[in-house]
Parts: C-alpha cells; sequence; structure tokens
C-alpha cells in the first residue's frame, strides 16, 4: 500500500522458509513461500512470523540460521509469538522487546536476560518486535513513517480504515486475568470492580468490604502477584482510559480529567505526566498533528 499511495517502489518483500518447501500455519492454512532462505536476495530486515503453538516449530536448524543471519549484522524483527524464536536463539539477550500479552510471563520467567515490554511494538537498535493482532500494523506505519514520511504513513492508515496511528508509547492492553491467573478470582473480582468505577473512584476500604476481603489482604495480594500496589494500579487504569479519551475523541481535557476521577485538571495533569512524559494537552497535540 505504501507503494501504491507513493508511487514508488519502496518496498518488496518474499515469503521465505528454511528448505522453500510450503509450511502449514497454525490456522491451517498452507504459505506457499516464494523462496529458500538461502535464496533471498540482497534484503533489509528479515521478520520471523510467530503462531499458536511456536515452540513446536522452533528447530536446532531454525535456531541456528537466525544467529548466522545476526552475526551477518542482518536486523531482524518478529510478528507476535515470533519473538520466542529470536528469544531462544539468544538474540534479544539485553534488548528491549515485546510480544501477545498471553506470553509476556512466559517469556519474562524463560528469558530474564530480554528486557520485556508491554508496548504494542518496540525498536530496539537491529531488532524489531510487535504483539499479535493488529500491533504489526502500527509497526509497519511506523517504518513507513521513518522511511517515506507522515504523509504517506496517514495515506497508508487511512486505505486500511485506522483511525490514528498508534506509537511506541501506546501499550497493549494486558488483563489482569493474563497476569496472575484464573485461579486469583479475588484480584480479578478487585480488578473488575475498580474498572465499574473509573469515573467516581472507590476507596480501597470500599473496595474491600465489596469484595469482601480486607484492605490488608488486598494489599498483599497486589505486591505478590502484580508488584504494585493497589492505588497505583487503579491511577493507572484511569489514566489510561484517560489517554484513550484524549486519542480517540473531542472531549476537553478538564471533561477527559473528570470522567476518569480526578478531582482537578492540575492533578491530572501531573499524573498524566508522571505516566505518560508529557501532559494532556500535548497528548492531544501530537493527535491532531498525525
Amino acid at each position: 500500500m505504501a507503494n501504491r499511495v507513493s508511487g514508488l517502489t519502496a518496498y518488496e518483500w518474499e515469503i521465505a522458509t528454511l528448505d522453500g518447501n510450503a509450511v502449514v500455519a497454525s490456522n491451517g492454512l498452507k504459505l506457499e513461500p516464494t523462496c529458500g532462505l538461502s535464496q533471498l536476495r540482497p534484503f533489509d530486515l528479515i521478520f520471523v512470523c510467530g503462531g499458536t503453538d511456536v515452540r513446536a516449530a522452533i528447530t536446532p536448524k531454525l535456531l541456528q540460521t537466525l544467529r548466522r543471519l545476526a552475526e551477518r549484522r542482518v536486523p531482524l524483527g518478529a510478528l507476535c509469538t515470533g519473538g520466542y524464536a529470536l528469544a531462544q536463539a539468544g538474540l534479544l539477550d539485553r534488548y528491549r522487546a515485546t510480544i501477545h500479552w498471553e506470553n509476556l510471563a512466559a517469556l519474562r520467567e524463560q528469558f530474564p536476560t530480554v528486557l520485556i515490554s508491554d508496548q504494542l511494538y518496540t525498536v530496539d537498535r537491529d531488532r524489531y518486535t510487535c504483539s499479535g493482532g493488529v500491533a504489526p500494523l502500527a509497526l509497519m506505519l511506523h517504518l513507513i513513517e521513518v522511511k517515506l514520511g507522515t504523509r504517506i504513513a496517514r495515506l497508508v492508515s487511512e486505505q486500511f480504515i485506522v483511525d490514528r496511528i498508534r506509537n511506541a508509547d501506546d501499550r497493549q492492553y494486558v488483563p489482569l486475568r493474563a497476569q496472575v491467573g484464573a485461579g486469583h478470582q479475588n484480584l480479578i473480582a478487585i480488578a473488575e470492580l475498580m474498572e465499574a468505577n473509573i469515573e467516581n473512584p472507590l476507596s480501597l476500604e470500599d473496595i474491600a468490604g465489596r469484595a469482601g476481603i480486607s484492605r490488608r489482604q488486598i494489599e498483599r495480594l497486589f505486591k505478590q502477584y502484580v508488584n504494585c500496589v493497589p492505588k497505583r494500579y487503579y491511577l493507572e487504569m484511569r489514566l489510561r482510559r484517560a489517554r484513550e479519551l484524549l486519542l480517540q475523541t473531542a472531549m476537553p481535557v478538564m471533561a477527559v480529567s473528570t470522567a476518569c476521577g480526578f478531582q482537578s485538571p492540575p492533578h491530572f495533569s501531573k499524573c498524566y505526566r508522571n505516566q505518560f512524559g508529557h501532559p494532556p494537552i500535548a497528548e492531544r497535540r501530537q493527535s491532531a498533528m498525525s
């Protein structure tokens, strides 16, 4: 699409497999490659595409091939669970990287030297990783913007009916259930209470009363399983909602502040700056520019 809207042959691509033979995707569709990996013409970047059972697809031959590419200083990327292959090959050590939220905890546990992020995508030197779903589109729009400029990236986004170009500051939503597991129903119920009371935040005492457990127990659960105090978790939830409203609606900043439970615009602005590095009005201006 970037080629089409720019009128240039800015990009060419190949679908490559290790041996040049067809592969079956995790949804059952057979993909015919355009070539084997050894037959690729000179290229700028290789992406490893993941699937639902990525561990079964990671072979010693694949890991060896990826390491050889890295030795040749080839930039490497991964879409969704493809990040597992790069991590398994040791090619994400001391790199910032991301993966679909279902796999974040496992990646942190298995590869402690990888600097795991919950962002939609990360670009760290010559490594390009992203979450699943529509996150690869956000990463591609970023790469198009870097190469061809904001105007072309915006035209591409319009063709794909994307209402705004998300950047690396955007984080994928990670459900608490995914973080702590379905067995921690008390924590999940508390998070649901918080999410249902964004405009009029509940006190921790109110939450404890409604959940039927003590405040101290709530604090202990959050510390043990979320590595965050409940007050901070609640605040970040409200700030994420505020950012969504700023980026996706025309609501005045003051109205956003009220809708997200902040008693005064200055307090809202201070909290927002601390969380995202800039005040709400700057977020709105940046959104309008893009």
